[in-house]
């Protein structure tokens, strides 16, 4: 019987090799003699660099456990401290490794009942938890879940009241469960005011489960006002990890404080001596909202990272007068009430920011404050005015989104707005339905974007409002939005895929040069962001790549293009000067793509460099403290004659010479 059959399937092998070689072959040479066309003589409107702006607000860990260093959950006693202790509810599930807090965090030691809150003369907030001593065994407070490093630094304060009993106070850092693994600050003497006392450990060892404790050992009571730890080297009270990557992304500029945060945000709350400002519940998402960053944290912020700040005022639940003060305070003289102010708080020059928002996302249902469109209108001009009152010369931002809402917005509102903010998020279907091919995933970042700027230009052919006017996109949040909460509230993790997305995003603005004018990738950390954190460690996400990229080697002149292959995403641009054209290619399929280039009106030099982002995984991802599986690579390129090289799931762009 194997006889019988072996001439058969001998000439069933033979033709699928055949066939299989065949095909191999045709692919190689179609790819060998795939090419794009570029002519250098003509260009487009010049890229804006707000282009590779950033948006952080306060949500999840993108603030609180990602820029700003604070180790510790609700230093103010936002919770009362009770014997039932009980920090996490079925809402902490959210957050992956970092839970969202729903009660206090703080645990009592010693007997139950030792610990009140008090709401006479509270430090900060309601309440402040008074201990009660009874000179037999230690009393006060600890929180667990600090993560520690061996030998590392820590620094903080403590503010604390007693009585002439209280006797001796002890802060101890903890890394086990033994005496001798510990370090502690012992305070002799307190005052019956509340007084601060600075707190200085060493950590002995690593863990994720060391323990700050605040412990009695006389007779009497005394209350705790408020405590702080941070690592040591934390620069004005940031993560210097955190920095080091925000400085290496080099973004222009920064919105804050949100997002949905800001419609229910009162600036004023963030302003002040640190230890005062009120703790808030979360206005808009979950958590606590500690009013440790405000406006002037943020402005620091921004100039740490060499970066503009952006403000988006409340027209939410807030008002115009309220936004009149809050540019007065950033930007008004010593002279002024608010600006008065400002200097009180040691900020003596003003701030001078130039762009702010007017409210976000007013059109959503979702929105605090919000109300129909015609009455939105009408609320828009009334604010501008009044914030250009403050300063005349700020460049303001409204509410958009395509459709009714952005053309009755430009309709009634074109005199009181600069510019016209427009978002997009793609990936929420991916929660109920499965997950699309990698290209699919890829030209989703392009038709949004591509559909924001063709509305904006039919809206300036059929309005009479914009007549003479020049009132472009903010595109101030877009991003990838899709999979579990791994790094906090929306923390969600990157893809090689999502590299490839992000790039083609960045194409598809480079192409609308002409009104997409910024565009704030949100929310910079953890949340939905480019940069992930543990509690020690930071890291970029795949995401940070292509905008690092871009930002750093990408030209300013876009120059036309033609002839690209279907399933790849070509961008070409002169750099500033015009010493070198830039080729930005996305292949986002499995195959290797090699473009010959037909390029009009320059002669090129033979000499060039190259950067790739690839990996032969689409899901491949980076994690904060390993050694990241999704990176830049630089090589020089010396002719380009067999044309540009496009490999598997890459990103790659080209700088090359011209004489």
């Amino acid at each position: 019987m194997r006889e019988k059959n072996f001439f058969p399937i001998a000439l069933i092998i033979v033709v699928v090799f055949v066939t299989l070689f065949v095909n191999i072959s045709r692919a190689k040479e179609d790819s060998l003699h795939s090419g794009i066309s570029i002519d250098a003589t003509k260009t487009g409107e010049p890229i804006s660099k707000y282009i590779y702006g950033q948006f952080i607000e306060h949500l999840g860990r993108c603030i609180y456990g990602g820029i700003w260093a604070e180790m510790l959950e609700d230093r103010k006693f936002y919770y009362p401290v009770t014997d039932d202790f009980k920090p996490y509810s079925e809402k902490s599930k959210t957050g992956g490794q970092f839970p969202v807090i729903t009660g206090s965090p703080w645990e009592i030691i010693g007997t139950p009942g030792s610990v009140k809150m008090i709401t006479q003369n509270s430090y900060v907030g309601k309440h402040t938890p008074l201990i009660i001593a009874n000179g037999k065994m230690p009393a006060g407070i600890q929180q667990g879940r600090v993560t520690l490093e061996k030998d590392k630094e820590y620094i903080g304060r403590i503010i604390l009241a007693g009585s002439q009993d209280a006797g001796q106070v002890k802060v101890s850092l903890i890394w086990g469960e033994q005496k001798n693994q510990r370090d502690t600050v012992t305070i002799d003497v307190i005052d019956k005011k509340f007084r601060k006392y600075p707190l200085k450990f060493k950590a002995g060892d690593n863990t994720e489960n060391g323990k700050i404790q605040i412990a009695g050992y006389g007779k009497g009571n005394f209350k705790i006002g408020t405590i702080s730890l941070m690592p040591a080297d934390n620069i004005n009270g940031m993560r210097a990890d955190t920095l080091k990557l925000l400085k290496e992304l080099n973004a222009p500029l920064y919105r804050w404080p949100g997002g949905n945060f800001v419609s229910g945000y009162d600036w004023r709350d963030g302003i002040g001596e640190a230890d005062k400002k009120p703790t808030r519940k979360n206005p808009a998402w979950s958590g606590l909202e500690y009013n440790d960053f405000g406006l002037d944290e943020f402005v620091a912020f921004c100039r740490e990272v060499n970066a503009e700040p952006m403000i988006a005022v409340n027209t939410g639940f807030g008002d115009a007068h309220s936004a009149f003060q809050e540019v007065q305070y950033a930007n008004g003289s010593a002279g002024t009430p608010m600006g008065n102010w400002r200097a009180k708080n040691s900020h003596q020059e003003p701030y001078d920011v130039k762009f702010w928002c007017v409210g976000n996302e007013m059109f959503g249902r979702w929105q605090l404050g919000y109300m129909s469109l015609k009455q939105y209108t009408i609320k828009h001009n009334r604010v501008a005015e009044k914030m250009w009152q403050a300063d005349a010369s700020i460049k303001l931002v409204a509410v958009g989104d395509s459709g009714k809402w952005s053309r009755t917005m430009l309709e009634e509102c074109a005199n009181y707005m600069d510019l016209i903010s427009e978002h997009w998020y793609v990936g929420f279907e991916y929660r109920n339905e499965k997950m699309p091919s990698v290209p699919e995933h890829v030209k989703k970042t392009v038709r949004v974007t591509r559909d924001k700027a063709d509305f904006h230009r039919r809206m300036r052919r059929e309005l009479d409002s914009l007549k003479g006017k020049d009132i472009r996109i903010a595109l101030d949040e877009w991003n990838y939005w899709y999979g579990p909460h791994v790094y906090g509230e929306l923390g969600v993790r990157y893809y090689m895929q999502d590299a490839l997305g992000i790039a083609t995003g960045l194409h598809e603005m480079f192409r609308n040069s002409d009104i997409i004018y910024m565009a704030n990738y949100a929310q910079t950390v953890n949340v939905i962001g480019c940069i992930k954190t543990t509690k020690t460690k930071a890291g970029f996400a795949t995401t940070a790549m292509p905008l690092m990229l871009y930002r750093k080697h990408y030209g300013t002149i876009p120059v036309k293009i033609s002839d690209v292959p279907e399933l790849l995403d070509v961008v070409a641009a002169w750099t500033k000067d015009r010493d070198a054209i830039t080729i930005g290619i996305v292949n986002p399929t499995r195959g290797e793509y090699q473009l010959a280039i037909d390029l009009k009106g320059v002669e090129l030099t033979g000499q060039g460099q190259k950067w790739v982002i690839a990996n032969d995984d689409p899901m491949a991802y980076n994690e904060p403290g390993k050694e990241p599986k999704v990176a830049i690579k630089q090589s020089s390129v010396t002719g380009v004659s067999d044309g540009l090289l496009a490999g598997p799931l890459s990103v790659n762009l080209y700088r090359l010479s011209v004489r």
